[in-house]
């Protein structure tokens, strides 16, 4: 939704607002990349699995659980505030699509990453691919909405022809360089995958 009033003369407002809402897309993908495992161990791998606990009553996230820490690079240390939610979150871990096998020792669960086989490491990188794609699309959409917000404001008169070719192009300018973001930092993480 376009939140922004088109003022004859007054770019600033319109560059604001449609890089606040590609900066979206951008913030998410990158939360989407913490989620393609690299080898590395991370706490936002984990900390997002809902654990159903509590005799079933409630479904948490699982950093609302207990605290999650990487002393290592391959493995991840879960250690619950409530001992009572261990086999919960243990099986929350066990059924996730991280297709690790959580080990518990009573006091602490650990999780260790297994070193990335070729085969997965390309799995990876189409999926990292086709999250890119995504990410394109959801920007390109953005500059759409508000091309056509653009296009209204001409059509009504409100705004002169030269100052819709001036915000035209400062569209384009803010796509391109948000498009370049999203592909360097896929970039980066196809690196750290092929590592």
């Amino acid at each position: 939704m376009i939140t922004v009033t088109l003022v004859e003369g007054q770019l600033a407002p319109f560059e604001k607002a449609v890089d606040q809402e590609m900066t979206k897309t951008i913030k998410f993908f990158e939360h989407e990349l913490i989620g393609i495992r690299s080898g590395r161990a991370h706490a936002s791998m984990v900390e997002n699995i809902k654990v159903s606990c509590y005799g079933g009553d409630s479904e948490l996230p699982l950093k609302n659980l207990a605290s999650i820490s990487t002393p290592e690079a391959r493995l991840i240390l879960i250690q619950p505030w409530d001992q009572g939610t261990m086999p919960d979150i243990e099986r929350a871990l066990a059924e996730s699509d991280l297709g690790v096998t959580p080990l518990n020792d009573g006091n602490v669960i650990r999780i260790q990453l297994q070193e990335m086989s070729g085969e997965r490491r390309e799995e990876l990188v189409k999926i990292l691919g086709k999250k890119l794609e995504e990410s394109r699309v959801s920007i390109r959409s953005v500059r759409k909405d508000f091309q056509n917000f653009v296009r209204d404001a001409e059509k009504d008169k409100t705004v002169s022809e030269d100052f819709v070719k001036r915000v035209t192009d400062s569209l384009e300018k803010i796509t391109t360089r948000c498009i370049k973001q999203v592909e360097e930092l896929a970039a980066k993480k196809s690196v750290e995958l092929k590592a």
